[in-house]
């Protein structure tokens, strides 16, 4: 978030590559040889294997077999719902599925590339070749080690999310429709909302081969939001993805509402939070302010926010006062981390070492901020009536955390959020129940509902929550 002069909160960066033939994500980690522990890991999440046989290159083994029973079921999906979305039959890919042994030299050159080492540690679909190749030594094995089998399905459905791009006329060998409607991340954002209609449809147990508990999807948000762009990426630049705020909305959007409203995605009504550095100076700070610098500056602006919309509720309250205090507060019988707010005193009490300082330096200042906002939130949830324990007040004071930061998307305000913002209060989501949490310590149980109550607020304001 930024004043004037600008204020930037950075989120921590992660590698992604585009390449020019299709989408292609990279994933940090060491290429390594799969094991039977994650083939143990893999059939936890699934009900049988399908063999490999229809994969190029393949070797058989754990990780392409994996590969081929996620293929499966997504071209189980498409072959049901592509027809009741276009209202044509899914045609299956020309070029088909090819895994690529990037530990091995002597590797031939996969499709569309120069050689097996530009795939380490991707996946893509090349339009030109109707084909989608993936990295098994680099790429999957860290995928499922590291988030589990529900990361690659999130991974292959987006990239097979590009192949019903290029059946559907959004894009194709010709190039794109129309790319003033369909830029780069547009085109990256219908391939995750593809993605999350498809992982929908396995959570709700009706995939033939493959299991995935709702409680599993964090997991696999966990795994997208690692292939967001760098901070800083203009969203009309060529390649952009998103930054973690409009991944995990687009994936939720699709796992919500099906494919149908992906398909509708252009560049005139997807809003993206990702956003470009606007001076040298924002950029020299890297976007954080010190954590006593932020919150004072927070502070001001929250009370005049909540005082606003409390006002326009048609309740009178004056603002929490804000208080430092060497412990974690324990003003109500539940724990709230390192902000909490106490209703008898209708007061927010803050420790800025520990959990708040840590969550600061790790994630960025809007992370810390977003603590901060969401304990003014449940004040505000006191004013206009409401209770403060429960279900209700967690997601309230969520959405209305969300309201807050929405508001800091225009311009003409005198604070207003920066590149990374929205992309840190979604990493702290999936992290940390600490927003959400009510008085009494209760709290939504997954990052995918906090981040959907989040949401609410961001794209809604204060009357998506119940005010106004």
């Amino acid at each position: 978030m930024r004043t004037r002069p600008k204020l930037m909160l950075v989120s921590l960066l992660a590698l992604a590559a585009l390449l020019a033939s299709g989408c292609a994500e990279r994933v940090p980690g060491a290429a390594h040889q799969s094991t039977t522990l994650v083939v143990e890991h893999v059939q936890r999440g699934t009900t049988s294997l399908v063999p490999a046989d229809f994969v190029q290159g393949s070797d058989g083994g754990e990780i392409d077999t994996l590969a081929a029973t996620v293929l499966t079921e997504v071209r189980a999906y498409w072959q049901r719902e592509y027809p009741a979305v276009f209202g044509e039959p899914w045609h299956e890919l020309e070029g088909g599925f090819v895994s690529v042994d990037t530990a091995d030299e002597s590797t031939p050159p996969p499709p569309c590339t120069q050689s097996a080492p530009d795939v380490e540690g991707n996946a893509y679909y090349c339009p030109a070749e109707d084909v989608i190749v993936w990295d098994r030594a680099a790429l999957l094995p860290v995928l499922t080690e590291r988030y589990g089998a529900g990361a690659v399905m999130l991974v292959l459905a987006h990239e097979v999310g590009h192949a019903v791009q290029a059946r559907s006329g959004v894009t194709g060998r010709s190039g794109r429709a129309d790319p003033r409607l369909y830029p780069t991340i547009v085109l990256e954002s219908m391939a995750d909302c593809y993605a999350g209609a498809f992982l929908r449809w396995v959570v709700d147990g009706s995939s033939g081969h493959l299991r995935l508990a709702e409680d599993e999807l964090d997991a696999a948000l966990r795994a997208l939001i690692t292939f967001r762009d760098p901070v800083g990426t203009d969203d009309s630049e060529q390649g952009a993805h998103g930054d973690a705020f409009d991944r995990v909305s687009a994936f939720q959007d699709g796992y919500q509402a099906g494919a149908g409203p992906c398909s509708r995605i252009t560049a005139e009504n997807r809003t993206f939070t990702q956003r470009a550095f606007t001076s040298a100076g924002d950029l020299e700070r890297g976007g954080n302010l010190p954590l006593e610098d932020l919150l004072a500056a927070m502070t001001d602006d929250l009370d005049a926010y909540f005082t606003g919309i409390v006002t326009t509720a048609g309740t009178e309250w004056s603002p929490p006062e804000i208080g430092k205090v060497p412990e974690e507060p324990r003003c109500t019988p539940g724990g709230q981390g390192g902000v909490a707010y106490c209703p008898e005193a209708k007061a927010v009490r803050v420790r800025t070492e520990g959990m708040l300082g840590e969550v600061h330096a790790g994630i960025g200042d809007y992370a810390a901020g977003m603590l901060l906002a969401s304990r003014y939130a449940l004040g505000a949830w006191q004013a206009a009536g409401n209770p403060l324990t429960g279900r209700e007040a967690q997601r309230g004071a969520l959405c209305l955390a969300g309201a807050y930061t929405g508001s800091l998307l225009r311009p003409e305000r005198d604070f207003t959020v920066s590149p990374g913002d929205l992309g840190e209060a979604v990493q702290l989501l999936l992290i940390y129940d600490y927003p959400a949490r009510d008085v009494n310590g209760g709290s939504l149980a997954t990052g995918f509902d906090r981040i959907s109550a989040f949401r609410a607020g961001v794209t809604a304001g204060a009357g998506g929550c119940g005010f106004g």
